[in-house]
């Protein structure tokens, strides 16, 4: 089995590495046989500051880093009409330890700052969502969750609604949250309903309801004006029927017009 991975990692393309990056000491290795392995082996072996970086198919939405920008006189890069087919997960460790994490577009000018830059070939989604699974908690859970939710791969589902759990602290809840609605598919829409409706926490509740309302494309606004018609609860309408007031979205306009009536 270890043959076959190290076959498999030779024969991985090294330009798989970032296209622009620069100012960096740059070694290119394998991930295989197990991610988190290498990846704590250059933790632990790494007292100086150093990044250590991969890339993963992505869900196809703007927001990464050089994705979409508003042209400046200061701005001299490329402007892409449509999202990248691949994130870049970049963290920076320090002292043997995590200090934060990164993710940007694969045609993102990335400036390593003359640091070592170790590159990872070959990493399978799942491992890399399980890599960082392991890294919430230790003060960084905004950023690996927002990761998290970057990869196309049932998994990253999987994880997300794991950290919805009520024994997860409220903070985690709320973040897996809006890092949740950053995806799309009826699984995403239902698991944001079924807290709406049954969950004890009135703040889980209130950003679940905010998070339908910026889902990508206007996905979340036919759930929205469905609870904002049949929900038993009247804090639930009420604030179903604030989201689609903010969202500008014409279907929401529609049916702000007939309550109004």
């Amino acid at each position: 089995m270890m043959r076959a991975w190290c076959l498999l990692a030779a024969a991985l393309p090294l330009a798989a590495q970032p296209k622009l990056l620069v100012n960096a000491q740059t070694d290119t290795r394998p991930a295989a046989p197990r991610l988190e392995e290498q990846v704590r082996a250059l933790l632990q072996a790494q007292p100086q500051p150093a990044w250590i970086g991969y890339s993963v198919p992505a869900v196809r939405k703007f927001g990464l880093g050089c994705d979409y920008v508003r042209p400046s006189p200061e701005f001299a890069g490329s402007v892409h009409l449509e999202p990248p087919s691949e994130v870049v997960i970049l963290f920076r460790v320090e002292a043997n330890r995590w200090d934060r994490i990164r993710t940007v577009s694969p045609d993102c000018e990335i400036d390593a700052g003359g640091l070592p830059f170790h590159w990872l070939t070959g990493v399978p989604p799942e491992q890399s969502i399980a890599l960082l699974q392991s890294i919430t908690g230790e003060r960084l859970d905004s950023s690996a969750l927002s990761a998290i939710s970057w990869h196309d791969s049932p998994e990253a589902n999987t994880a997300l609604e794991g950290l919805l759990a009520p024994a997860q602290p409220p903070s985690v809840r709320q973040r897996a949250i809006s890092a949740l609605s950053g995806r799309s598919g009826k699984r995403v829409l239902d698991v944001l309903a079924g807290l709406i409706e049954t969950d004890h926490d009135a703040a889980v509740r209130r950003r679940a309801i905010s998070s339908l309302g910026s889902m990508r494309d206007g996905e979340g606004i036919p759930t929205l004006i469905d609870l904002a018609r049949k929900s038993k609860d009247g804090e639930v309408r009420k604030q179903a029927v604030s989201s689609l007031a903010q969202s500008h979205d014409p279907r929401a306009i529609r049916f702000l017009e007939e309550v109004l009536k």
